[in-house]
């Protein structure tokens, strides 16, 4: 990459080119019950969204950026670790930090995404002003297979185009299957079961496992694809 304009303005497109990252996006809203994900680039002195879903009026949209030191990501980017609060209030270690504070934030989770040449990209990250389960549960491990998965689909685009077309059909295809199978279980989970008018006791932690090791699955098999 030329230079830090450039660099931006390649990672907005090439995120924008793999389509699966709004249904991602989609899904680790759904499980987190969080209001507002993101896939952003992260440099040493830029913050850049590359796409959005924002369900709570945050107001940020593709393209948009945050000011580097008010966010929490420059931290992620120096350890290469999630960083990931059920409730602002309650964590000894961020209820006093300005991130948080800045926005408005009870719950946050941030993965990193890493390249195969080892280079930082940037984060998968969701906030929401409301506290969330999360360090906890399989949602963790969900995000960290999903942020391999845009890793290998940003190296994907950047040094196989062709191939990396039918890759991204084939993550879209899988994913939208794991989108319904995690909604339609969410919605089962609140009617009663028509033998015996109870409600269904499996876990969504077990659909979210499950799915981590589709979408780990998903990605070996598309790195032997190429």
């Amino acid at each position: 990459m030329q230079n830090n304009t450039t660099d931006i303005d390649e990672a907005v497109a090439i995120i924008e080119r793999i389509s699966v990252v709004p249904v991602i996006l989609e899904i680790v809203c759904y499980v987190t019950g969080m209001g507002f994900a993101a896939v952003a680039r992260v440099t040493q002195d830029r913050w850049i969204a590359c796409d959005v879903r924002d369900l709570i009026c945050f107001g940020l949209k593709r393209g948009g950026e945050l000011k580097i030191d008010t966010t929490l990501c420059n931290e992620i980017r120096d350890s290469r670790t999630a960083i990931i609060i059920d409730h602002v209030v309650n964590d000894a270690e961020y209820c006093g930090h300005h991130t948080p504070a800045t926005y408005g934030l009870q719950s946050y989770i941030s993965v990193p995404i890493i390249l195969a040449d080892n280079d930082f990209f940037g984060t998968l990250c969701a906030i929401d002003p409301n506290p969330a389960k999360l360090k906890n549960s399989a949602i963790p491990e969900l995000f960290s297979a999903y942020a391999d998965l845009i890793a290998f689909l940003i190296d994907a685009v950047r040094l196989n185009p062709g191939a990396a077309t039918q890759l991204r059909q084939r993550a879209v295809m899988s994913l939208r299957a794991h989108l319904v199978n995690t909604t339609g279980h969410t919605m089962e989970r609140h009617t009663h079961n028509g033998n015996n008018g109870e409600v269904s006791s499996v876990p969504l932690d077990e659909v979210i496992t499950k799915a981590v090791a589709d979408v780990r699955a998903l990605s070996k098999s598309l790195s032997a694809a190429i």
